[in-house]
């Protein structure tokens, strides 16, 4: 007698206890989601706000922060420091974002990342 397929409650069909294609479906959907929330849970331990950036942005300016904290000198990340105000630096993230830290002696320290073009119409002084 020939094996007849079954009608599963999600609309496939198929042989065997369960629908094959619905479970590899939801194991994906948890694996997402995990490194989803990793990923999130990963921001809590930046000491600037990173949560609206690009994810490329993100790991770069985490790089570059890394290598700031263990004393690396700011001009190997192209950094410059700004004109009107020679105690921020500005280091270059990618072509579109830069990291603006403030030179507190003998330690940099991390303000914020923002878009090249916020940096471009920042007033000096302001």
């Amino acid at each position: 007698m020939p094996r007849r397929k079954k009608k599963f409650p999600c609309g496939h069909s198929g042989y065997g206890q369960s629908c094959h294609r619905c479970e590899q479906k939801q194991a994906s959907w948890e694996r997402k989601k995990h490194k989803k929330q990793q990923w999130e849970d990963s921001f809590a331990k930046d000491p600037i706000d990173l949560s609206t950036l690009p994810k490329n942005v993100v790991i770069k300016a985490r790089r570059i922060i890394a290598g700031l904290e263990s004393q690396r000198d700011y001009r190997e990340y192209r950094g410059k420091r700004l004109r009107h105000d020679r105690f921020v630096i500005s280091i270059p993230v990618t072509r579109h974002y830069r990291l603006l830290c403030r030179d507190r002696g003998s330690i940099l320290v991390p303000e914020e990342v923002i878009s090249h073009e916020d940096y471009n119409v920042r007033k000096p002084g302001s």
